[in-house]
């Protein structure tokens, strides 16, 4: 696969990103490493997670997903070989939480070990923190930069005012900014991203790396209107968040039909039209299968044309 500059931070990624969210949650440690290992026989190179993750699952405290794919680093030896991208500032399961000096210098050192290494490729503001000083957030990642213990920041979550207040002070005070953007958008969620978000990160080269890019498997067709819900744990959260809305079946609809005619899946199509977003740079997916991870790797060969773009658009 071809590699894409994320930002200015000289890390290259493929241009899709293998979300770590489900390891540890929905996939055990064995299914996990299988995952991690036909993704990089696949090609990608860049995996995401967070120390917050899965702190939702009764009796999980956080760093879950850290841990086993810090086994799979140990196991395969190949950390060299992988852009790593984790976040700090949610909610652990110990209540530690927010963008303080205090608490990221705290948690870098945790997710360090849980993931058995001594550098974060891409550590991330996992969500905005109104009670730290931009500037204290940014001074730490300015000195994690400096130590070496991290490579390039990014921030997940934010508004687009409170973005470009962020690189209004990383360029005033001269320290690291954040380099990349990971926001929830796909086909189904548009508006706030398109509207308040992409203005920024185009005016600014900042990379952008969406979450949620297949609306939580809502876009890969495997919901029905009338039908019985899968037995996966977001089957409940997509129910309330897009099987409700006229507008989540007409996309679903052109998303399906777009698919049907280059006789390829709906993920693909949907994942491939947010590669095809000029300020995109990888979206982010999970698979908790091969052959889902398939369909993802598949994504990045599939170019969409002028008209299928407008098509999966609408109105």
């Amino acid at each position: 696969m071809k590699l894409r500059p994320l930002g200015r931070s000289g890390l290259n990624v493929t241009p899709v990103c293998l979300g770590g969210n489900v390891f540890g949650w929905t996939i055990d440690e064995p299914t996990s490493f299988a995952i991690l290992d036909a993704f990089v026989a696949g090609g990608g190179n860049f995996i995401d997670t967070a120390d917050a993750y899965s702190t939702w699952v009764t009796g999980h405290m956080g760093g879950e997903s850290e841990t086993i794919l810090g086994n799979w680093f140990a196991a395969r030896h190949n950390r060299a070989s992988v852009i790593l991208a984790t976040k700090v500032g949610n909610r652990m399961g110990d209540g530690g939480h927010g963008l303080s000096r205090a608490h990221i210098l705290r948690s870098v050192e945790g997710s360090l070990r849980r993931l058995k290494t001594d550098y974060i490729d891409l550590y991330q503001s996992h969500i905005d923190d109104a009670d730290t000083a931009l500037e204290e957030t940014l001074e730490t990642y300015d000195a994690l930069i400096k130590s070496g213990k991290v490579r390039a920041i990014g921030a997940s979550n934010y508004n687009g005012a409170r973005l470009g207040e962020a690189l209004g002070v990383s360029k005033a005070r001269h320290l690291a900014r954040y380099e990349c953007l990971q926001p929830l958008y796909n086909l189904v969620r548009r508006a706030d991203y398109e509207r308040d978000l992409e203005p920024v990160v185009l005016a600014n080269n900042v990379g952008v790396i969406p979450y949620s890019s297949l609306a939580s498997g809502f876009l890969t067709g495997k919901y029905a209107r009338d039908g019985a819900l899968p037995e996966t744990a977001r089957a409940g959260g997509v129910q309330t968040r897009y099987m409700g809305e006229e507008g989540a079946w007409k996309t679903l609809g052109r998303v399906e039909a777009v698919a049907k005619s280059r006789g390829v899946s709906a993920a693909q199509v949907a994942l491939a039209w947010l590669i095809a977003r000029p300020s995109v740079t990888a979206p982010i997916a999970s698979a908790t299968s091969l052959p889902q991870l398939k369909e993802i790797l598949a994504a990045a060969a599939l170019a969409l044309t002028p008209a299928e773009i407008a098509q999966l658009q609408g109105a």
